[in-house]
């Protein structure tokens, strides 16, 4: 009887302590998951915090008795005996100045681990006096760069830190973080509020460099030469760190504030790339808040590096949280779940809110996210929450639109104040180091000197591009490329394909297809080690089954499914290859590829392939201020390939056009060249010169389904085997002393206009197809048009509208070619409201229509 009556005491007392272990457990989860709803991160103190019950110890039915019934782990050595005690431990442990919000990770090792690192106490999370004295230090830099411009240059536009000053404090400890995993360079990325701060006391850029950009008195060649804004400006420079030397790359960016994520993404990969031996890069995106939750490129990006081919092992994301954008209130709202942050859910990472008024907390929450993101290769993001000191440049006045809140920011103190007060608590010795730290550095930016300008060096003289491969070494290609793996049933197209490839380098007078020229060019790269990196929608087999670059198969037996990529069979050792399905995005993956060429450099050829040519409108800020411009703003060397399949073929107004007016309107002196290739034998010589001598981007306007099925446009072999790329192709049917009117095409009218030819029993008409559009080769057509004594007229003829494709971009380079005797007039398609007409049945009448003009019967 006594012993069953212990026994029911023994099951009551576990069951009691059981209990007991999980209220306390809910009580501790809910602070981890709801605590930072009411941190303390907002340095002005206007945040309404909201009441959540989840955060009450009733709502757990918690009591006194059951902190001493239960042995919870996480209680050890903390002495509490009570709920109070609890509750103040838990409040100040994550609704502090530094509070976690892991609701969406959705990962639950990934939540413990970051659980358990706020709840740890971290190594320097509490500084003695030097390293708070060195934290003022750099506080106090920011602040007297910005005193400093103010003083002394009022009217100059600098997007001002103040209120978030510890952005450098923070971008320290990257930095610092970086080069203790070891790595070689940290790679970074942030619109104009803060760049100019950031360039002179992070990236150790000279004072005097952006002086010169306001000061006529001071400027410099740099600055007298410059074609952008300073606030726009990108720099490199390595930093001594405790643990070494550590390579920092800051991009330029234009005022498309988001823009820039996606390039520098590209940038890390890029960078990879091109030294393979050395550790992926870090990538460090600064962000406004207004942008971050505004723009959509910041969600195709966050996408973007979470899929094969374009990830950067995780960026750590910094938001200079403003709490506006421009004049527009973007406040916190802790009640309602909101937060600029949100976005990132979509990938599931953390977000660190943290006050910027909290220096301590800042550098905290810097090795918690680098840490994380070493840790799991991830997306991390830094909420840096602080306040705007003036408007949104320095000469508006903020206090039109904004004057409550204004009317709290002029009285709140610095940070610099109140980390002098608060790091020397009951002494005058931090207020006296502030006072020593600003005139020192304000007597530093004064006494600055400018860089001395880099002696310019003349540019590499040309070279001949290397003979294209012979006969031999391309049906040693076609060999190697259709030598199917044991038991791989390739589908029956893939089979033809072979066939097809198969008999193109049988001889020399066989015809070859896009495709197997397209194949050819990249093998014969492949071959010489040169890399190859392909993105784009459904780019591995191609929009109009044109490209083939991966067969696929079923293992009948395993019931899975195989892949073969041919072009792997004779590619070199060390020559990559990427032919990569990119996610349904435009902006970012362009943006992407556009970084990945700048700092891959030539070793690889970098293409970017729309679905459809008017899908490159997703991606016009790409177009517009990198890639066309790119060059001569930043001097960025970038050659990437852009191929926006072209042509109307009854499709409707969209999926026709690749707006090659557009293209050519970007184009300046020698920014970008834009192509039009009308044969197969162009095509395989054009990607081989921009592989092997591109030194500026390239647009390619690609066929569609009617010029890859048109037979005349297949090349004998014999034409890949000799010659090269030619920008103006002359007609070889017409003798000159017959030649009365020269037609000038570009693209697969070209035939239409010789069926047309045909039909009426022309034989005083020429037919030249310009291939290269820009640079146009004028001095190529003004030699050919000279060698017809009886030239009496050139015709242009496109069919696109008059307005949209190459006509008024091309008119003045054609009228310098002409000989005094002959006459120029345009034939192009009518104008109408939508563009390429839908209709199959009236886009072939038009087609004849516009034949006709030029060929009556």
């Amino acid at each position: 009887m006594t012993l069953h009556h212990s026994a029911s005491t023994g099951q009551l007392s576990d069951a009691r302590q059981a209990l007991a272990h999980a209220r306390i457990q809910s009580f501790i989860d809910a602070y981890r998951n709801e605590g930072y709803r009411i941190a303390d991160i907002d340095p002005l103190g206007t945040l309404s915090v909201p009441e959540i019950p989840a955060l009450l110890p009733q709502s757990h039915d918690l009591k006194d008795e059951d902190l001493a019934l239960a042995q919870h782990r996480f209680l050890e050595g903390l002495g509490l005996t009570n709920v109070k005690e609890l509750t103040h431990f838990l409040s100040r442990l994550y609704c502090g100045p530094l509070g976690l919000d892991a609701s969406g990770v959705r990962d639950e090792a990934r939540r413990q681990w970051l659980f358990a690192r706020l709840a740890a106490r971290d190594h320097g999370a509490e500084p003695g006096p030097n390293e708070r004295a060195a934290v003022l230090s750099r506080l106090v830099a920011a602040e007297q760069w910005e005193h400093y411009l103010q003083q002394d240059y009022p009217q100059a536009k600098r997007f001002s830190l103040e209120g978030c000053e510890a952005l450098l404090v923070l971008m320290d400890a990257l930095v610092e973080r970086s080069s203790f995993y070891q790595l070689e360079q940290l790679f970074l990325a942030m619109p104009h509020r803060g760049r100019l701060n950031l360039l002179v006391n992070l990236m150790q850029m000279p004072a005097a460099d952006i002086v010169a950009y306001f000061d006529a008195a001071r400027s410099t060649e740099a600055a007298a030469g410059a074609v952008d804004l300073p606030y726009h400006l990108g720099a490199e420079t390595v930093r001594t760190t405790a643990h070494g030397q550590l390579g920092l790359f800051m991009a330029h960016n234009p005022s498309h504030l988001e823009s820039a994520y996606p390039v520098l993404l590209g940038m890390v990969r890029g960078y990879r790339a091109a030294h393979p031996q050395s550790p992926l890069p870090a990538s460090v995106v600064i962000h406004g808040d207004a942008a971050f939750c505004g723009q959509g490129v910041v969600m195709e990006s966050l996408k973007l590096a979470q899929h094969p081919g374009y990830s950067v092992g995780g960026t750590v994301h910094v938001i200079v949280n403003n709490q506006i954008g421009f004049t527009t209130p973007n406040p916190l709202d802790p009640l309602n779940h909101g937060y600029c942050t949100d976005i990132a859910r979509i990938v599931g990472a953390p977000v660190l809110h943290v006050n910027a008024d909290q220096p301590d907390m800042v550098l905290r929450a810097a090795r918690i996210a680098f840490d994380y993101r070493m840790q799991f290769g991830a997306d991390v993001v830094i909420d840096l929450v602080g306040y705007r000191r003036w408007g949104h440049a320095e000469q508006d006045t903020a206090t039109v639109t904004q004057p409550l809140l204004h009317g709290f920011i002029d009285k709140h103190p610095s940070v610099t104040q109140l980390y002098a007060q608060a790091g020397w608590p009951g002494s005058d010795e931090g207020v006296a180091l502030l006072a020593v730290c600003s005139e020192q550095a304000l007597a530093a930016l004064r006494t600055s000197r400018p860089t001395t300008a880099a002696a310019r060096t003349a540019p590499p003289a040309s070279v001949a591009p290397p003979a294209a491969p012979d006969l031999v070494r391309l049906r040693q290609f076609v060999e190697r490329m259709t030598r199917l793996p044991e038991g791989f049933a390739a589908h029956p197209a893939i089979i033809r394909l072979i066939e097809q490839w198969q008999t193109s380098v049988s001889a020399p007078d066989q015809p070859c297809s896009w495709n197997f020229a397209e194949n050819m060019a990249y093998a014969s790269l492949l071959w010489d080690g040169q890399g190859l990196r392909l993105s784009g929608m459904d780019v591995q087999r191609g929009t109009f089954m044109q490209r083939h670059a991966v067969w696929h198969a079923v293992d009948a037996g395993q019931g899975v499914q195989q892949s073969f990529w041919p072009l792997r069979q004779v590619a070199a050792p060390d020559a990559a290859l990427e032919v990569i399905n990119s996610p349904l995005s435009e902006e970012a993956v362009v943006g992407f590829e556009y970084g990945f060429s700048v700092q891959a450099g030539a070793g690889a050829l970098v293409i970017w392939e729309a679905q459809f040519g008017d899908f490159v409108n997703g991606a016009q800020i790409m177009i517009d201020q990198y890639i066309s411009s790119g060059r001569g703003k930043w001097a960025y060397p970038s050659a990437l390939t852009v191929l926006l399949p072209h042509g109307y073929e009854g499709v409707g107004p969209e999926h026709s056009t690749g707006y090659l007016s557009r293209m050519l309107l970007l184009c300046a002196d020698q920014n970008l060249r834009v192509a039009y290739p009308a044969s197969s034998a162009q095509w395989f010589h054009l990607l081989r010169q921009q592989a092997l001598q591109g030194d500026r981007p390239l647009v390619v306007f690609t066929p569609k389904s009617v010029l890859h099925a048109e037979v005349r446009s297949q090349s004998p072999l014999s034409a890949l085997l000799e010659g090269s790329f030619q920008p103006l192709v002359q007609d070889a049917e017409t003798p000159a002393e017959q030649v009365q009117r020269v037609v000038l095409c570009s693209g697969k009218v070209f035939y239409d206009l010789a069926d047309g030819r045909s039909q009426a029993g022309d034989t005083r008409t020429a037919l030249l197809t310009v291939e290269q559009l820009h640079p146009f080769p004028v001095d190529t057509l003004s030699e050919v048009l000279r060698g017809y004594p009886y030239l009496e007229e050139v015709i242009w003829v496109q069919e696109e509208e008059r307005k949209q494709g190459a006509w008024l971009c091309v008119r003045e380079a054609i009228e310098s070619a002409l000989p005094a005797q002959a006459r120029l007039r345009a034939v192009t398609r009518p104008d109408t409201d939508t563009g390429p007409t839908a209709s199959k049945a009236r886009h072939y009448a038009q087609q004849a229509a516009l034949v006709q003009a030029v060929f009556p019967a």
